[in-house]
């Protein structure tokens, strides 16, 4: 007789909510993190500990550049980076110790330990020198990704830092050179660059933001820039030098040609994460991998191997805490017998800068490519009345229909709380709504969701305000 209906190897957001709504279901539930504590990179040294630094150096800003025109006077504020490093802290602990909570609230086994899988039914838990069995009916793998490698740098997390490294620097460095202009990159860069560090993106490809919408990009990038941000796009680093008092990287154009060198105090590669299947013994177990090192399961997240199931950024699919808790929620119902199900058309994605950045379905890019015919509705907060007053006026909403049908495909967002904002045009897509739904959906006044609105009126060249 198996000890659990089923054992959850990894306790990110992907895992630790599978394991809940399994528990819900009446399953008797284990998860196994290698961790001292739980919830994974999102809620230790990834998602949010960067919105805690993000928002405190936003305020840090604020108080420097914004208060006086609103007639707020105020001395200049002074930087303690270490009460800013325990303020993140705090919240860490907050939500490490929530998640805790929860699982006890549902009667979930916590083992600590690195999981290894012995083939269906069997995993091996090592940690605090012993050695343990666990038997169970299913196992999901939730075991997330890492930082991917930049080939010939050595990542060291004092100076030559991934995002982790970047969560916890002792001092804001003079000048930061970042690998990668996507979401990470940006996020981290704007920390340091509102605390004093000066930035510059390095990026292979032509443009930032890989994957969404290339207007959003092109115009985020301005405001970057005018924020004080510098790029070097279609160009790559090839290697770095730590040997001195200062970095210097050796820099070239992505298609080949004459370096040059740049130097930096700190160099954060952010190139992206790759499938974390370190020590789990898939290759023994037999559980296949795709090409990209991700595990390959079926519609129902089940790998090859009977009772053996994936979800979250060891999977394909856009590496999002909120994709992996939705498939974790999704797998348990299946296991249950009822039908669970992930809408990969509406997963929302943000850029929590300032502004942010969100979106909701395809890019105008996508669905060009798909020959999808689409009428196109935008409005900038420039004429919205609400971020007129706050004089937080940049960026624009544009909204994506089908040129039939009106149905709403896609949504982008550049502007202030544009995070929040997006979740309106989810719920709609979710319903199949058509943007002359959420045109006539009355919107509070003033609010910079009336944007929205404006957008979906623009899609049949009724915008009201401009």
């Amino acid at each position: 007789m198996a000890a659990y209906d089923l054992v959850v190897i990894g306790t990110g957001p992907g895992g630790y909510v599978c394991a809940i709504r399994a528990a819900q279901l009446g399953m008797k539930v284990a998860v196994v993190e290698k961790s001292a504590t739980l919830g994974g990179t999102c809620l230790n040294i990834g998602c949010m500990p960067s919105k805690a630094l993000l928002h405190a150096s936003e305020m840090f800003e604020e108080a420097a550049h914004a208060f006086a025109k609103m007639g707020v006077s105020v001395p200049a504020p002074k930087l303690d980076l270490p009460a800013m490093m325990n303020f993140k802290q705090q919240g860490i602990d907050g939500n490490v110790k929530g998640v805790e909570f929860l699982m006890k609230k549902n009667k979930i086994d916590v083992i600590t330990g690195k999981g290894k899988i012995l083939g269906g039914g069997k995993v091996e838990v090592s940690g605090n020198g012993k050695t343990q069995t666990v038997e169970t009916k299913n196992i999901v793998i939730a075991t997330g990704s890492d930082v991917a490698q930049l080939k010939g740098v050595q990542i060291d997390e004092k100076r030559i830092v991934s995002s982790t490294g970047a969560l916890s620097l002792e001092k804001v460095p003079g000048k930061l050179l970042i690998v990668g202009a996507g979401v990470i990159g940006l996020e981290l860069g704007s920390v340091w660059h509102r605390l004093g560090a000066q930035v510059t993106v390095v990026e292979f490809l032509d443009r930032i933001l890989p994957g969404m919408d290339g207007e959003v990009a092109r115009q985020f990038q301005r405001l970057l820039e005018k924020q004080g941000f510098a790029f070097r796009l279609s160009t790559k680093v090839t290697a770095v030098d730590a040997s001195g008092k200062t970095l210097v990287a050796q820099i070239e154009p992505a298609a080949g040609g004459a370096s040059e060198k740049l130097e930096a105090d700190v160099v954060l590669v952010a190139i992206g994460r790759v499938p974390y299947t370190d020590g789990l013994g898939l290759k023994e177990a037999g559980v296949a991998l795709d090409k990209r090192g991700r595990v390959q399961i079926d519609q129902h997240f089940a790998t090859n191997v009977k009772g053996v199931y994936a979800i979250g950024d060891v999977i394909a699919g856009p590496m999002l805490a909120h994709k992996a808790e939705d498939e974790g929620v999704a797998l348990a119902e299946i296991l249950a017998g009822q039908a669970g199900h992930v809408n990969y058309d509406v997963i929302p994605a943000v850029v929590y800068t300032t502004p942010e950045v969100s979106s909701v379905g395809k890019t105008e890019e996508e669905l060009k490519e798909a020959g999808v015919a689409y009428t196109s509705g935008k409005f900038p907060f420039t004429a919205n009345g609400r971020s007129k007053v706050n004089q937080t006026t940049d960026g624009f909403v544009k909204v994506l229909a089908d040129a039939k049908t009106d149905r709403v495909l896609g949504v982008h967002i550049v502007g202030r709380e544009a995070g929040e904002m997006i979740h309106e045009a989810a719920v709609l897509m979710e319903f199949g709504g058509s943007a002359e739904d959420l045109a006539r959906t009355c919107h509070a006044h003033p609010t910079r969701s009336e944007a929205v609105k404006e957008a979906a009126l623009a899609v049949g060249k009724r915008a009201i305000h401009m």
